[in-house]
């Protein structure tokens, strides 16, 4: 959200090159040699290709999307990406296949030339055209080499582009979501659709063609065994199609599993957003455990989905290792039982065959159709959220010039609009409001309107003032006119330009100025007029960076009052004609109130419309007109003077709003109201330049990450069994291939015997054929086995290592959420947990296997050839020099993908919380704009970890193919002795390792880049947490039941490197006494607070009843003390988990509770009463029901230490006196600490806490305070006016004398 200056990146290495350079990526030599030497860091990425520019591809796809979505709604996106990407998709499937069949065709024909070269009789080969068929199998290598990795680079680039339109598409929908739409989705399903479900894209859809190629190289690859081995082939042929059904089976099955974890973990990214948002509640009202179980149940279902999917997954794998050597056993078996010999020629062409064959009909087609069923699942799941409902669409009008015609709606202004209010041109229709007896809902369905028959009409330069009781609408009809709540019937005209301070101050990570200007171009005069207009200059002066100082996420930085000036500053800093203003003045001190409803709203907005909505009525003599709300309707309207003439008090009228007869009338309802997430409570003072970037790991992932993740998925001993069974599954697979050609020798031994007329030799061929028949149906038997028990492993390891960072994540301190933005935290919970959980096994066990198969590969070369050791080692050697180069580069990139992700994600979860405000000021491009140069951004590392990984590929085939050229040109002249079923096993083995070891070398790679997915969820393992400390001594068994707190020496800072907010605080509060907090933004109010809950580490002591707090358990300390906080947050689920999370009290209790605070007959209202569902943040409830909620929950814990954090500052003066009289009486044997900023709340305690800049200023009666010459609280008092002064005043007397005569 314009978060910084933007850095001129270089030109893509890829850009304007040479097609041989294309094919053969020599582009990337230079960025190699650059890693190899230094690090590669983010800093140094280059720009996206045109062709990957997020802009572009969302811009494409959402034209195209739109016209497919008006004629085919369910396959709209299958379509649209068909039209996007299909043309050249299907090319590219084409040149896979013409490869294939290239292979298919040329290698078995050339093996068994070169074989029959070596066997004796007619049909040898001579030696000359051994040479021809060794040139041709080299020639169809490279052929090969060159046509498959640019094809399956070409392909990873569409499903990158796949990825990018996707999300882009995605997030320009966001934008455009009703009401409606926001209360069916959740941030955690929009985090996990761009981090998890877009991701299967790259993982996934480059397999897809194998799902139409496979069957065409089978038919091909059966008519090549007929003409080898006759009949017998279609046995061998027959078995290997017949795993087909079940391959498309477990397929369909694991997409099934897929779309049931996906949705799983929507939940439980879901459920840890609320609770990254909402950890300082948590931690105050010791609810960890409650959410800890509430996770935990989330993630036992997911793992049981996921647990499923391994399962199934395994016994895919299983197939590669067993189905192809036993097509070949059924060949041959069929082959010889029909009466025939085998030569090593037909077995090694056939085996050549299969070998062909094998990856595709074991893996790579059950992936491609598995891989089409999950991308079919992924598409849907965009699809719909494509086809949530949108909010009404406003035509675009930004000229405003005398000469164009004024429509009746005009769009909310550009972020460029930056001429000051006093000097837009005039024109020639006034801005107005006009509303005609309009009726409006949230929900179209719901029974009844969320306002009825709202008559207002306001014409220029007027100030309209919006008053009620809690939940009486006065949202509503901002929303009304933000168009965020459609009109069921009546007239709505507005003229002019919106814009709007929402009632919950929306800020994103950046700097303070940044939040102001939301992306308007910067006009000094203009922004100074405004900085003083909401009194930030004093606040500047204290922020160590002034405007400049980022605000941290959600404006973690920010005290509440600091937080809502910023947030009225960027709605009077733009531009407009009418100001909606949803009640800016309740989370700011009288003082500064005053100012801003003085300097800000009367003055600077003087010659505009203004709609205030408040619950501060001190302010109401000075508007032009007063509406009252109540229950959606206009119940009085007029100017001061005419309500006061009505012969209605209505300032009475407002304190007595709940009497018995209005709340019969009164039925409430709640309403599906912005679906806003609840930010965290203030941190005060705290001003840390908190958003440094995510830290990057360097150098190669540590054995320690690889064991620690072995060791989540069991003990030594499933470790050690683990490693047998791979071990045995080996020997046996290579026991087999090794017998064929022991077969064939004998075979060729035994007719060379014939031939020289020896006829006394024996051949026993039954007795080989049950070794071989062992062989196979081992290897079948512990292939299945050991690929379960392996997948099962990992999926053990997985949950494991989830439930341990979230137990350290919950118990981490609060510095640490205050300097990690929540998309930073919920990237390891969603993206890297999803790697861990679905992708890194498939790739541990390739790299297992293929070590192994290398290491039988070798061992089986020198059992026929001793020498071929010394190339063979000399080429693993080339490999790992050539792996060290590229994993360089590889990992550097992986990591940075890796952190690029998150801003995208942090991006999101930013616009969704504050969509109207977005909307209102019309930044929509802005932010459409900001969110595609976070994807570039991303997009140019995942370019570079595609061309780095295809290159390696490419040179490690080029560097194989020189291999086995001069192993067989070598064989061929020197080893004439050698027999044909060994060279036939060679020559097999080593080719087969060719695609093989470059996969294998790939996936190794790939473990490592995959494995900082390990490496980032472990970090979090090592989160610093609140200290646990045990009791020293038993308590007494009424510890906490008197309510004295003592502070001695008390100094706090947030960090070690930021200045104390707190220092040497001493104070006494005896039991029972009531006592107010107060002083200016940023004194320390919130901070003392912080440190009774001892949040941050804190020096000195706090003692409570006697017993020092520092040293006692954090849970029990916190469980004696209750906190109504500034900004109430609720949690969704039912009404009774958040009164009552752990279940302790019987719903009498709860009832009694709701009952005392109001809001019983709310919830009575409500078909499920207490089992009412709360939507994500308590968005279907008011902000004002939100803040009883919490008194409510205080009233239930019944605690002797309350603590109110301005508690009534979003509630209406009935529902303020209603709270007060509530804690008077209900808390009348408690110790009570109140923060106020409305001196009245606490002019009748016991004492009054003077803080100023960390300090205790004074500390005594407020009567006593008040007579002090000089003192802050009485220029505190005074600062309100004469006539509220002395009511002030007044009740600080009659409290003293009431006491001392007490």
């Amino acid at each position: 959200m314009d978060t910084g200056t933007k850095v001129t990146k270089n030109r893509n290495p890829a850009e304007n090159k040479n097609p041989l350079s294309l094919i053969t990526f020599v582009y990337m030599f230079p960025i190699f040699r650059k890693t190899f030497k230094e690090a590669l860091t983010e800093d140094d990425l280059f720009r996206p290709l045109k062709e990957h520019k997020s802009s572009i591809l969302g811009s494409k796809l959402e034209r195209i999307w739109k016209e497919e979505y008006r004629i085919h709604k369910k396959t709209a996106l299958h379509r649209a990406l068909f039209r996007l990407f299909g043309v050249w998709y299907m090319f590219l499937g084409v040149m896979k296949l013409l490869d294939e069949l290239l292979l298919l065709i040329g290698m078995p024909l050339c093996i068994g030339k070169l074989v029959s070269f070596f066997e004796t009789g007619p049909t040898a080969t001579s030696q000359n055209e051994a040479f021809v068929y060794a040139a041709i199998l080299v020639l169809c290598l490279i052929v090969n080499t060159f046509l498959a990795n640019p094809t399956f680079m070409g392909l990873q680039h569409i499903s990158m582009k796949l990825r990018v339109s996707c999300s882009s598409l995605v997030y320009r929908k966001v934008l455009k979501f009703s009401r409606t739409a926001l209360a069916n989705t959740t941030v955690g399903h929009l985090v996990t659709l761009l981090s998890n479900d877009v991701s299967k894209f790259d993982q996934m859809f480059v397999l897809a063609h194998y799902a139409w190629i496979g069957p065409i190289q089978v038919a091909l690859g059966t008519w090549l065994l007929y003409q080898q081995i006759g009949i017998g082939s279609l046995f061998g042929v027959g078995f290997l199609v017949s795993f087909v059904p079940l391959q498309i089976y477990l397929a369909n099955k694991t997409s099934v599993l897929r779309l049931r974890t996906a949705l799983r973990t929507d939940e439980r990214v879901r459920l840890m957003n609320e609770i990254i948002s909402g950890i300082q509640v948590i931690k105050m009202y010791c609810w960890e455990n409650s959410f800890a179980k509430l996770i935990s149940f989330a993630r036992g279902k997911e793992m049981k989905a996921i647990r499923a999917h391994s399962f199934l997954t395994g016994i895919i794998y299983s197939f590669e290792i067993f189905i192809t050597r036993t097509s070949i056993f059924i060949s041959i078996l069929a082959y010889v039982l029909l009466g025939n010999f085998i030569t090593a020629d037909k077995i090694f062409a056939i085996t050549a065959v299969y070998n062909c064959l094998r990856p595709v009909i074991t893996i790579l087609f059950s992936l491609s159709v598995s891989s089409l069923a999950e991308i079919h699942v992924t598409i849907l799941r965009i699809q719909n959220v494509l086809s949530f409902e949108e909010k009404e669409s406003i035509e675009p009008y930004d000229k405003m010039n005398g000469n164009d015609p004024v429509p009746p709606i005009i769009k909310n202004g550009t972020p460029k609009d930056t001429k000051p209010p006093a000097e837009l041109p005039q024109r020639t229709q006034k801005a107005k409001i006009l509303l005609e007896n309009v009726s409006a809902k949230w929900i179209e369905d719901a029974a009844e309107d969320t306002l009825s028959n709202i008559n207002i009409c306001v014409s220029s330069n007027k100030l309209l003032a919006l008053i009620g009781p809690v939940g009486s609408g006065k949202s509503s009809v901002m929303n009304l006119l933000l168009k965020e709540l459609p009109v069921k019937s009546g007239k709505m005209e507005l003229v002019g330009r919106i814009s709007y301070a929402s009632q919950e101050p929306w800020l994103f990570a950046a700097s303070v100025r940044q939040n102001i200007l939301f992306g308007a171009e910067y006009d000094e005069d203009l922004y100074q007029r405004v900085v003083d207009a909401c009194a930030l200059a004093s606040d500047f002066a204290l922020f160590p960076y002034g405007d400049k100082t980022l605000v941290g996420e959600k404006g973690k930085a920010l005290s509440g009052g600091q937080k809502a000036r910023i947030n009225l500053a960027r709605c009077i800093y733009k531009s407009a004609d009418i100001y909606l203003l949803d009640d800016p003045l309740s989370a700011v001190d009288a003082n500064v109130g005053k100012h801003l409803y003085e300097r800000c709203i009367r003055d600077f907005l003087s010659n505009k419309i203004c709609v205030l909505a408040t619950h501060q009525l001190q302010y109401l003599k000075n508007v032009d007109n007063i509406i009252i709300m109540n229950d959606g309707e206009i119940e009085m309207e007029g100017t001061y003077e005419e309500l006061q003439k009505s012969g209605l008090d209505f300032a009475k009228m407002m304190e007595d709003f709940h009497s018995d007869e209005v709340v019969e009338k009164q039925k409430k309802k709640i309403r599906s109201r912005q679906n806003t997430l609840v930010e965290e409570p203030e941190i005060e003072d705290d001003e840390d330049q908190i958003m440094e970037k995510e830290a990057q790991g360097v150098g190669s992932i540590q054995a320690e990450t690889y064991w620690k993740y072995f060791r989540a998925g069991g003990g030594k001993i499933s470790i050690t069994i683990l490693i047998l069974l791979f071990i045995v599954c080996q020997v046996f697979a290579n026991g087999g291939e090794y017998y064929v050609s022991y077969w064939v020798n004998q075979e060729q031994n035994y007719t060379n015997e014939i031939a020289n007329n020896r006829t006394n030799i024996t051949f026993d061929r039954e007795t080989i054929i049950y070794y071989y028949s062992a062989l196979t149906i081992g290897t079948i038997i512990i292939g299945l086995v050991k690929s379960i028990y392996f997948m099962m492993f990992f999926a053990v390891a997985s949950g494991n290592l989830h439930d341990f960072i979230f137990s350290r994540i919950i118990r981490a301190t609060m510095r640490f959420y205050n300097t990690n933005p929540s998309g930073r935290i919920l990237n390891r919970f969603s993206k890297d947990l999803g790697t861990i959980d679905e992708y890194i096994p498939s790739i541990i066990i390739d790299v297992i296997e293929i070590l192994l198969l290398l290491i039988g590969v070798i061992v089986l070369s020198s059992l026929v050839e001793p020498w071929l050791i010394v190339p063979s080692a000399v080429l693993i050697i080339i490999f790992y020099f050539v792996r060290v180069i590229y994993i360089k580069t590889s990992r550097c990139v992986k990591r940075i993908e890796a952190i690029t992700k998150s801003p995208m994600l942090s991006h999101l979860t930013a616009t969704v919380n504050g969509l109207s405000t977005v909307r209102a000021f019309g930044a929509e491009e802005m932010l459409i704009r900001e969110f595609d140069e976070y994807q570039d951004v991303h997009s140019a590392a995942w370019f570079l970890y595609m061309a780095s990984s295809k290159c390696f590929g490419f040179w490690l085939d080029v560097i194989c193919i020189i291999f086995i050229g001069v192993a067989v040109f070598l064989l061929l002249v020197f080893s004439r002795e050698i027999k044909g079923g060994d060279l036939g096993l060679v020559v097999t083995q080593y080719i087969g390792l060719i695609g093989t070891l470059q996969w294998g070398m790939r996936q190794w790679t790939e473990l490592e880049n995959n494995m900082t997915s390990v490496e980032r969820v472990l970090e979090y393992t090592k989160l610093e947490s609140e200290p646990e400390r045990k009791l020293e001594k038993p308590l007494p068994v009424n510890w906490g039941e008197k309510g004295q707190i003592e502070f001695k020496d008390v100094k706090l800072r947030y960090s070690d490197s930021d200045p104390y907010v707190l220092k040497d605080l001493n104070f006494l509060v005896q039991p029972q006494e009531k006592i107010g907090i107060v002083g200016r933004t940023g004194a320390g109010k919130s901070s003392t607070i912080t440190a009774l809950f001892q949040l941050y580490p804190l020096e000195g002591t706090v003692i409570i009843d006697g017993e020092d707090t520092t040293k006692m358990p954090l849970d029990i300390v916190r469980s004696k003390i209750s906190i109504i906080p500034q900004e109430p947050v609720l949690f969704s689920g039912t009404m009774r988990k958040n009164l009552d999370p752990f279940d302790q009290y019987d719903d009498e209790v709860l009832w009694n509770a709701l009952d005392q605070v109001e809001l019983k007959e709310v919830m009575e209202d409500l078909p499920a009463g207490l089992n009412t569902a709360v939507s994500e943040g308590g968005s279907n409830f008011s902000v004002g029901q939100r803040q009883l909620v919490c008194l409510a929950r205080a009233l239930i814990r019944n605690n002797k230490i309350l603590v109110l954090d301005e508690a009534t500052a979003n509630v209406d003066p009935h529902t303020d006196a209603l709270v007060q009289t509530t804690i008077r009486e209900k808390f009348a044997d408690c110790s009570v600490l109140t923060i106020a900023h409305r001196l009245h709340t606490v002019m009748d305690s016991d004492k009054i806490l003077v803080m100023d800049a960390g300090t205790v200023e004074e500390f005594d009666h407020p009567h006593k305070l008040i007579q002090k010459e000089n003192g802050i609280l009485r220029s505190l008092v005074e600062v309100t006016g004469p006539g509220t002064s002395k009511h002030l005043a007044n009740i600080a007397e009659e409290n003293y004398v009431k006491k001392k005569n007490n």
